[in-house]
């Protein structure tokens, strides 16, 4: 990349900076999903691992695609492979690091070639959107759950749980975040990520631990992926729905930012829309090595944008930094999993507000979308609210007489849907 002038150097450098602190908060959030109870996955690896992906995978963001966008560990993603591969279906972490990485392969197969521009459009919109909003709800509801809002019952599955200590600081956090969001302060998650460990600390209900930094875990998940293993016929759901997921994000977001941004060529497309695509597969791919789950291009991005970030030097500020974070994990470790939460409720309410642009005045278009958004909570896993879906839609416009507007590239995937729905009831 060619050096700009010092003032416009000064410029991307204070752009790339906003970016990293509205979305620093996943260099804690992320490893503490991962490494749920349940998992087997230590903090510090998972810490090490997102901090290197999204430092190399940003710094290549700005370096080949040339684009002011950062790229992280996504949002939903790592709740399906956390809650729904690995806890939910009982997949070896390792296993399922092999399923990231096949379906970072299958990502970066389709983004270079026209295979993925057919995909994208054949992904009805009311789908695209009851996807994101699904995953809105899931993360939400993962949130109310880890800040004892919401705990399980034996009679009603769910119910509110006891306002302790813990849930007011969620609350408190929560409103401390929003408060700042509103003042549009790229420390808002952070604010009240920290805030309510501190309380925590003062109240005595977290403890300071012997060293506030480390050097970096590379020994515990780094490169330890099982790429044999993932090659199951029982993991083809999970793979291909990591891909979608993946595929709908990242052009969601590339889509979304670059027209908010004025970041679009004459015709109205997305500046080096191929280039952004080909390294949030790369990311996908390499967070399998990491040790992570899917890298994806972060919405945040429009921050840094804002502030006058245009070039790929954007993210190469970013990336850098990123890199004091890597001696960061004892520090990270003592956040509670409650002062995280009111991160995953916002996050999961600014997901779910894409539902108001589904058309549910036809029922063929309505049940699909709500199907999906249903699903995905209801069931804690992305695959299910996506292949029914996929097939209810087909099914559905079909029976309305509207199987004229299904594309063949639509047909293939409701059949797809339809083979892993029928593959997963046989495994169970």
């Amino acid at each position: 990349m060619k050096l700009p002038p010092a003032s416009e150097l000064k410029r991307e450098a204070l752009a790339g900076a906003t970016t990293f602190f509205t979305m620093a908060y996943i260099v804690v959030v992320n490893p503490a999903i991962l490494s749920s109870p349940g998992t087997g996955m230590p903090f510090s690896g998972v810490l090490t691992a997102t901090v290197l992906l999204s430092a190399l995978m940003t710094g290549l963001m700005g370096a080949y695609a040339r684009l002011p966008f950062a790229v992280a560990p996504g949002m939903g993603i790592n709740a399906f492979f956390t809650y729904s591969i690995v806890i939910g279906q009982g997949v070896p972490w390792p296993t399922a690091l092999g399923a990231v990485f096949w379906s970072g392969v299958l990502f970066v197969l389709i983004s270079a070639t026209p295979l993925r521009v057919k995909l994208a459009e054949a992904i009805p919109s009311g789908l695209r959107v009851g996807a994101a909003a699904g995953i809105g709800l899931f993360l939400a509801f993962i949130g109310f759950k880890n800040a004892g809002l919401v705990v399980g019952d034996a009679a009603t599955l769910v119910r509110l749980g006891t306002l302790d200590r813990k849930t007011l600081l969620a609350l408190a956090a929560g409103a401390l975040t929003v408060w700042l969001m509103r003042r549009k302060s790229p420390f808002a998650f952070l604010a009240g990520i920290f805030g309510a460990t501190a309380a925590a600390w003062l109240l005595g209900l977290i403890a300071v631990p012997p060293s506030l930094v480390s050097a970096p875990d590379f020994s515990s998940v780094f490169l330890k992926l099982d790429i044999v293993g993932a090659l199951k016929l029982s993991l083809l759901p999970a793979i291909i729905s990591l891909l979608f997921t993946d595929l709908f994000d990242s052009i969601s977001t590339f889509v979304g930012v670059s027209h908010a941004s004025g970041l679009v060529d004459a015709k109205g497309k997305p500046l080096r829309l191929k280039e952004g695509l080909v390294v949030d597969a790369f990311a996908t791919l390499g967070a399998g090595l990491a040790g992570t789950s899917s890298g994806t291009a972060y919405i945040e991005s429009a921050a840094g944008i804002e502030m006058g970030g245009r070039t790929g030097w954007t993210s190469v500020f970013t990336a850098l930094c990123f890199l004091p974070c890597f001696f960061l994990a004892p520090l990270a470790g003592m956040v509670p999993a409650y002062a995280t939460a009111p991160v995953l409720v916002i996050v999961g309410a600014l997901m779910f507000r894409s539902v108001a642009s589904i058309d549910f005045s036809r029922v063929e278009d309505a049940v699909p979308a709500f199907l999906t958004i249903a699903l995905i909570p209801l069931t804690f896993s992305i695959t299910q609210g996506l292949l029914w879906g996929f097939v209810s839609h087909a099914a559905l416009y079909a029976l309305c007489g509207r199987r004229r507007e299904l594309t063949a590239g639509t047909w293939a995937v409701a059949a797809l849907a339809a083979g892993l729905l029928v593959l997963d009831h046989a495994r169970r």
